[in-house]
């Protein structure tokens, strides 16, 4: 039987004989994320829409402890994450840090599942609810165990009038999983099914890219990092040229070229090295500060790039990584950037590390938060870090924006990306008139308003 476009297909196109597709990373995948009482069937859910024994299914409540992931393919939408949770009425000490794990889902969930069942409905998924509509999460409510009970017609009508999706289940016996299988493709977010660019849109077909890529203790035996890949194969997506070499090749191949290339992109850590060999009238930029705008709000981690200046010796930055790799050596975040801006600073700071899905639930001691380019979390993930930092009052910027601020080259970085460049001039033109003192029968200018921001989505 030809499956429907409603069928799945699990990754194993990297197991079959003779084939080398690999499943596309998690950080481009549509996460899905289960919430819920204990025992209401999120578990069975999971493994009916999989049709795998993803989590283990039992009567006894609690069952699931730390969050449980499936990658996988769900037609015709494409490359997913499912994640089961803990219950949120989880009880006890470590029902506590369960629901905490459980709360943390919350920042990467594109989509959220709220399973109930007949006469339980309460202050549990009343604020379930309020968080997701507040995060502006797409939300579907399923009632399972419909077998047993029916859901009451009051709270379906209610939810109809708030214009919440909602279907009914039996995931034991495999009932209305197909209408679940339609809601959650009628509320996947539009950027899922017309994926951003993350380099491709700023070069026309048949133009040449130049990537920059050291290869130093740090890099990955045998391969390149994540952001490299990404951008080499969106450049072939979008029918440009791309030409690899390592920072002391680069002006062997300017030379080389018979014109010059349209953009060059450089690891981060080697801007200065590049920009020196750059013609100045070739667009530069790194693959940080394209990850910036691919994963989270460019012109927001620019702004966030100008606190630098106001750091003085002593004050305490935060410096996130999204993900987990054993640093050594000369080390981007635990060497590099705070070397930079202790010499930009002109004294010691003190940093403070964390990596993956760790974030500090407070802020208020930082002055900065400094951010990898996040190409293993998804968008959803970083732009719930920098809402935490807007709210929180501190700047938050990425490696990419604050090395090149710290050397002096932030405006030539940005000259891919015209709306951001016009948002920093606008900030820097902003502070400059706050602190110019006021002449008597002088007025300030209003501020001007800040430019479209430069996001890929």
């Amino acid at each position: 039987m030809n499956p429907t476009p409603l069928q799945t297909r699990h990754d194993t196109a990297a197991l079959r004989p003779g084939s080398h597709a690999a499943p596309a990373p998690k950080s481009l995948r549509l996460h899905i994320a289960f919430f819920g009482r204990r025992n209401v069937g999120k578990s069975s859910l999971l493994n009916a829409i999989t049709r795998q024994q993803v989590s283990i299914v039992s009567p006894v409540a609690g069952t699931t402890t730390d969050p449980v992931e499936k990658p996988m393919e769900f037609l015709p939408l494409g490359p997913v994450v499912f994640i089961d949770t803990a219950g949120v009425d989880d009880e006890g000490e470590l029902g506590r840090l369960r629901v905490r794990k459980t709360r943390q889902v919350l920042d990467r969930a594109d989509l959220g599942v709220l399973v109930t069942e007949a006469g339980t409905w309460g202050w549990f998924e009343a604020e379930i609810l309020a968080e997701l509509q507040r995060r502006r999460v797409p939300i579907l409510v399923v009632f399972n165990k419909v077998d047993v009970a029916a859901p009451e017609p009051a709270r379906l009508a209610w939810l109809t009038a708030q214009k919440i999706r909602h279907v009914e289940t039996a995931a034991a016996q495999g009932l209305g999983l197909d209408r679940f299988r339609e809601a959650l493709l009628d509320l996947a977010p539009a950027e899922f099914i017309n994926s951003p660019a993350i380099v491709g849109d700023l070069v026309g077909p048949g133009e040449l890219v130049l990537l920059v890529v050291p290869i130093d203790k740090e890099a990955p035996k045998g391969r390149l990092i994540l952001p490299q890949v990404q951008a080499i194969r969106d450049l072939l997506d979008h029918d440009a040229c791309c030409l690899v070499v390592k920072e002391h090749q680069l002006r062997q191949a300017l030379d080389g070229l018979k014109s010059p290339p349209r953009l060059v992109v450089t690891d981060s850590q080697a801007f200065e090295e590049v920009a020196a060999a750059t013609p100045r009238h070739v667009p530069m930029t790194s693959f940080s500060i394209l990850m910036s705008r691919f994963k989270g709000d460019l012109a927001a981690q620019v702004e966030g790039a100008l606190a630098i200046d106001s750091l003085r010796p002593g004050d305490r930055v935060l410096v996130a990584e999204s993900c987990s790799h054993h640093p050594i050596g000369e080390d981007i975040g635990r060497v590099k950037i705070p070397r930079w801006l202790n010499r930009h600073v002109g004294g010691e700071l003190r940093f403070d590390h964390v990596q993956g899905h760790d974030f500090p639930a407070s802020l208020r001691d930082y002055r900065l938060v400094i951010h990898c380019g996040a190409c293993m979390f998804n968008r959803r993930e970083m732009l719930t870090r920098i809402l935490h930092c807007q709210q929180a009052g501190v700047p938050v910027t990425n490696y990419g924006l604050a090395i090149a601020f710290s050397l002096g080259i932030l405006e030539r970085a940005l000259e891919p990306f015209p709306a951001a460049l016009a948002a920093l001039r606008n900030s820097r033109d902003a502070g400059a008139a706050r602190t110019q003192p006021l002449l008597p029968g002088r007025n300030l200018a209003p501020r001007a308003a800040a430019a479209p921001r430069d996001v890929a989505a």
